[in-house]
């Protein structure tokens, strides 16, 4: 089973934050880290997960309705009087990334370009798997950089096989690590990165640990934690 970080180390500090990542490759045989990205209003992109602020900042709002100034003034609080910043993608573009581009509720125009010029520059396109839930995303990706490696998001593992069906050119699929809802068989040859919900900072871990040989025989290859340090 191979595992990746999910926004990070996300459950011992907080979540898609330049710490999180840092803890996360510090970790011996990490397959790599999964992170999000928005534009802000002057176009830059973020990295961030919901689409306002309010759950992890001390701000209020969407993240589309601020500058890059303006989100770079946040604070994120990191405990014992410690605070970060959003941080953009040029900031994380040296580690080893799956980058979801948060575009299935907003569009984002212009997203995928972006994103995959930046990839290009930094010389990066062989170490970055992109996904998303939205399938057109995907498609436009595939146009822009055709030996891009996609993965296709949704809850269920057959949605995503029914995406793929449907000519989003993803090579793997994202299924919430309950929803594979179709026998192995299916799924073989196929790169199934599994992601999980649950305990982000700062709750306190429950101390369970996942038994992986249950999720193997369902056909799950890869799977992203919020902790992945207890198990690597």
């Amino acid at each position: 089973m191979k595992i990746w970080a999910h926004r990070g180390c996300s459950q011992n500090y907080p979540e898609n934050t330049v710490t999180a990542f840092e803890k996360a490759c510090a970790i011996s045989r990490l397959a790599g880290i999964e992170t999000d990205i928005q534009i802000s209003k002057d176009g830059h992109l973020m990295v961030f997960h919901d689409e306002r602020v309010d759950r992890t900042t001390d701000g209020t709002g969407f993240l589309r309705d601020y500058t890059y100034e303006e989100l770079r003034r946040l604070r994120i609080d990191a405990g014992d009087g410690k605070s970060e910043q959003i941080p953009c993608i040029e900031e994380l573009l040296e580690l080893i990334l799956n980058i979801e581009l948060k575009n299935s509720v907003y569009p984002y125009p212009g997203m995928e370009e972006k994103i995959v010029d930046l990839v290009q520059k930094s010389g990066l396109q062989k170490h970055i798997v992109y996904s998303t839930f939205y399938a057109k995303s995907l498609e436009k990706l595939a146009g822009i950089d055709s030996e891009a490696e996609l993965g296709i998001l949704d809850v269920h593992v057959s949605d995503c096989l029914y995406k793929i069906k449907g000519g989003c050119k993803a090579v793997a699929v994202h299924p919430f690590w309950r929803g594979i809802d179709v026998p192995k068989e299916e799924l073989r040859g196929i790169t199934v990165r599994a992601w999980m919900s649950g305990h982000l900072y700062p709750e306190k871990p429950t101390g369970n640990r996942l038994d992986f040989k249950p999720l193997e025989e369902q056909g799950i290859t890869d799977i992203i934690l919020n902790e992945p340090e207890v198990y690597l």
